[in-house]
C-alpha cells in the first residue's frame, strides 16, 4: 500500500521540469535622426555651391582682397606710421614721377624682368632639350638641376654675396689667376655691374624651373612625328623648329608668364644682394617701396610706389592669356 502511495510522487518528480522561457522585450533604440531639414538644404545646388566656396571666398578676402583695397587706399592717403592717415587722391603718384630714384627702379624693373626672363628662357630650352637624350646617371642629372631652385632664396643669395665680395671674390681669384685682370673688379661697386650680377643670380636660380617644366613639355611630343618628319629631309633644327616648337609653346607661354609675375615682383635676392645699392642704382619697384614705406615710414608713399607696378602687370598677363587663348 506503502509503494501504492509513493509512485505517483515518484513519476511526478521524474517529470522533466518545465522551464519557463521569458518573452523577448521590445526595446526600443534611439536611432540616428538625419537631419532633414540640412539634408534638403545641401541637395540644392545653389545653396551646396554657396558652402563648398566659402572656405575659398574667405581665404581669398582676408589675405587678398583686405591688403589689395587697404593697399589702394593707402596709396591715395598721406599715411605715416604712427599717425593717421588723410586723402589726397593722386598726390603719391604725382612726386614719384618727380622722383629721380623712382624713375630709376621703373626702368631697372623691366629690363631686369625682361633680360631675366629671355636668358631663363633660352638656357631653361637648351638644358631641357639636352636632357631629353638618353644618357647615363639621366635621373640624377635631372634631380640636381632642381637644387638652386629647392635651395632658400636668401641662402643662396648669401653665398652670391660672399663670392661677389671686393677683396674674397672667387671670380676675382681665378680671373687673377688665369691672367685675364691684374685687380679686383668691384661687381657690387658698380651700378651697371651689379645690375648684371642681380640678372646673373636669378638666371641662375630660375633657369631649373624652365628646364623641368619644358622638359615636361617635350616629353609629350609624339616620336613619330619626328620621324615622318625625318623621312620627308627635315633636318634636326626643321623639326625643332616645325614640330617641336609648336607643340610645347602653350607651356612654353605659362611658364615665361609665371617667371615674369615672379620676377617683377621679386625683392629678396635684390635686397639681400645688393639693398637697391650702390648709390639706389639696383632699387626695383620692391626695394624701393621697401625702403620708402619701412625704413622712411612713409606708408602711404610706399604703397603708391608698388602699386605702380599693377598696370604693367596687369598688362602683360592679359596679353599672354590672350595669345594663349589665340595660339588653341
Amino acid at each position: 500500500m506503502a509503494d501504492q502511495r509513493i509512485e505517483p510522487i515518484l513519476a511526478e518528480s521524474a517529470r522533466p521540469t518545465a522551464v519557463a522561457i521569458p518573452a523577448p522585450v521590445a526595446v526600443s533604440v534611439p536611432g540616428f535622426r538625419r537631419p532633414r531639414r540640412l539634408g534638403q538644404l545641401l541637395e540644392r545646388q545653389d545653396i551646396l555651391a554657396v558652402v563648398l566656396l566659402a572656405p575659398t571666398l574667405t581665404i581669398l578676402t582676408l589675405f587678398i582682397a583686405y591688403p589689395f583695397v587697404l593697399g589702394i587706399w593707402l596709396a591715395v592717403s598721406d599715411k605715416v606710421v604712427g599717425r593717421p592717415g588723410a586723402f589726397v587722391g593722386l598726390e603719391n603718384f604725382r612726386v614719384n614721377l618727380n622722383d629721380s630714384i623712382f624713375l630709376r627702379a621703373f626702368q631697372n624693373t623691366f629690363v631686369y624682368t625682361f633680360i631675366a626672363t629671355a636668358l631663363k628662357l633660352a638656357l631653361g630650352m637648351l638644358a631641357a632639350l639636352l636632357l631629353n637624350h638618353h644618357f647615363r646617371f639621366k635621373r640624377i642629372v635631372r634631380a640636381s638641376m632642381l637644387l638652386p631652385w629647392i635651395v632658400p632664396t636668401v641662402l643662396s643669395t648669401l653665398a652670391w654675396q660672399w663670392m661677389f665680395d671686393a677683396t674674397f671674390s672667387v671670380f676675382n681669384w681665378m680671373l687673377m689667376n688665369a691672367g685675364l685682370i691684374s685687380k679686383r673688379i668691384l661687381w657690387l661697386g658698380d651700378g651697371t655691374l651689379a645690375m648684371g650680377c642681380l640678372i646673373a643670380v636669378n638666371v641662375w636660380r630660375g633657369m631649373p624651373f624652365f628646364a623641368i617644366t619644358l622638359l615636361a613639355g617635350l616629353q609629350t611630343v609624339n616620336p613619330d612625328l619626328h620621324e615622318a618628319a625625318e623621312i620627308d629631309g627635315a633636318n634636326a633644327w626643321q623639326r625643332y623648329w616645325r614640330v617641336t616648337l609648336p607643340l610645347i609653346k602653350p607651356i612654353m607661354l605659362v611658364v615665361v608668364l609665371f617667371s615674369m609675375i615672379a620676377t617683377f615682383a621679386d625683392f629678396q635676392l635684390i635686397y639681400v644682394l645688393t639693398r637697391g645699392g650702390p648709390y639706389s642704382s639696383t632699387h626695383v619697384f620692391g626695394t624701393y617701396a621697401y625702403e620708402i614705406a619701412m625704413r622712411a615710414a612713409k606708408l602711404g608713399q610706399g604703397a603708391s610706389i608698388s602699386l605702380s607696378l599693377f598696370p604693367f602687370l596687369l598688362a602683360v598677363i592679359v596679353f599672354q592669356l590672350w595669345y594663349i587663348r589665340r595660339s588653341d
